[in-house]
């Protein structure tokens, strides 16, 4: 099926979502397989992916086509990493293909394996590809759950790259591949109507893998806005010191979240830098026959490298102020909390220093001896009283001169 000449492409590619899906890209379009081809016509190159659940069934197939359209089948401990779902980010290869696990963020239905209230069914996380979450997680979900911090979860995304081939592994229900194929379709369409291609197709199989990496890192600096909007409630809620800190426990758990992230952006550039540099040793044949197609299209790709690069670094500048902020956040609200507490003690030293003459006049009158000044006088109850009032207000007024009852 020609994704450029049928109308009805996207529909037959939505019906087409739930098994191992075969695509072969040329210069100028793609095409649905229902098999492996023969042979790879032309400079186009050969994508298979499928869904991680899928691949007990499929592994026959996928060794066979690596052998086939690649020139070697994928080795046994290639094949264990890309299976395992709960792999880090990384990058490994061989003599034929490059090996890239690249841990993209989770849809807010995955994430919400982690946080619906407790709730969770151990079923229900094997069928999003999710761990189950820790004990810790669990006892803080129902303080946790609704934070833009939920979002920060990430599942593995594995790639084979071969010269003409490539075999990606997504989790169940991943819509990285489906998005990226979509975006094609509609490209392809628009240029046969009207001329004009908004985007080129890519022309090598590590291109189309850089760009569905791209889309990843991308998903990151979406959420950047909810997670700055998230911790300026908290910090406000921090500098409130008229009333107590209730999220403490979430507060927490974000600041290991980040913690996460920012370990999670350097395993991701550790993978990407160490996948560029093979890319530059690689020699230009590998990339085309023609000497000068072959720098094309090695600097094409290690341009959208650097760039998948460039915008690692800033979700992890952006995880790395947003923990800044939290931490300062905390630090202003003991302080203040400390501030708060110094004008307290304050109002209450000027209240004691005001009261403890009155306490001597009081403690004098109050010995047991039969002859004192104004003991049996008519007035002399009202000038004691008259005299401690006196000097209660002149020490009011000392004190508010000197500023010692104003809010620092």
């Amino acid at each position: 099926m020609c994704a450029g000449q049928s109308a009805g492409e996207l529909n037959s590619f939505t019906k087409w979502q739930h098994s191992m899906k075969i695509v072969e890209f040329t210069s100028e379009s793609l095409y649905f397989r229902e098999d492996l081809p023969s042979a790879i016509a032309g400079e186009g190159f050969i994508w298979i992916f499928l869904d991680r659940t899928e691949l007990p069934a499929h592994w026959p197939l996928l060794q066979q086509a690596a052998q086939h359209l690649g020139g070697s089948q994928l080795l046994d401990l290639h094949c264990n990493d890309l299976a395992n779902a709960t792999h880090p980010s990384r990058y490994d290869y061989t003599t034929i293909y490059d090996l890239i696990i690249f841990r993209r963020l989770a849809t807010p239905q995955e994430a919400a394996c982690y946080s619906n209230n407790g709730n969770e069914n151990e079923n229900d996380l094997e069928a999003v590809d999710c761990p189950p979450p820790t004990e810790a997680e669990q006892a803080l979900k129902t303080e946790f759950s609704g934070s833009a911090f939920d979002g920060i979860r990430s599942l593995p995304v594995g790639f084979a790259v071969f010269d003409r081939l490539l075999i990606s592994i997504h989790p169940p229900g991943c819509s990285t591949a489906s998005t990226i194929l979509q975006r094609f379709l509609e490209d392809v369409r628009l240029s046969g109507d009207t001329g004009y291609v908004r985007t080129r197709l890519p022309m090598t199989p590590a291109d189309l893998s850089l760009r569905m990496i791209n889309g990843m890192v991308d998903s990151y600096l979406a959420i950047r806005k909810d997670l700055s909007a998230q911790l300026k409630k908290w910090q406000a809620d921090l500098l409130k010191t008229s009333a107590p800190f209730h999220d403490w426990d979430a507060l927490m758990l974000a600041r290991s979240q980040l913690h996460l992230l920012e370990d999670l952006c350097d395993e991701q550039h550790d993978a990407l830098q160490e996948w560029l540099d093979g890319l530059l040793e690689q020699p230009l044949e590998t990339f085309h026959a023609d000497a000068v197609h072959a720098r094309l299209r090695r600097d094409h790709v290690t341009a959208r490298a650097r760039d998948v690069l460039e915008h690692i670094d800033r979700v992890r500048t952006h995880a790395q102020r947003l923990e800044q902020t939290a931490e300062t956040a905390v630090q202003i609200h003991f302080s203040a909390q400390g501030n708060r507490t110094n004008d307290i003690m304050r109002v209450l030293t000027v209240l004691t220093a005001i009261f403890l003459p009155l306490n001597l006049i009081t403690g004098i009158f109050g010995m047991n001896f039969r002859d004192m000044p104004l003991l049996e006088h008519n007035v002399g109850f009202w000038i004691t009283i008259g005299s401690m009032v006196l000097i209660a207000v002149g020490l009011s007024i000392w004190f508010w001169r000197k500023r010692y009852l104003e809010a620092q």
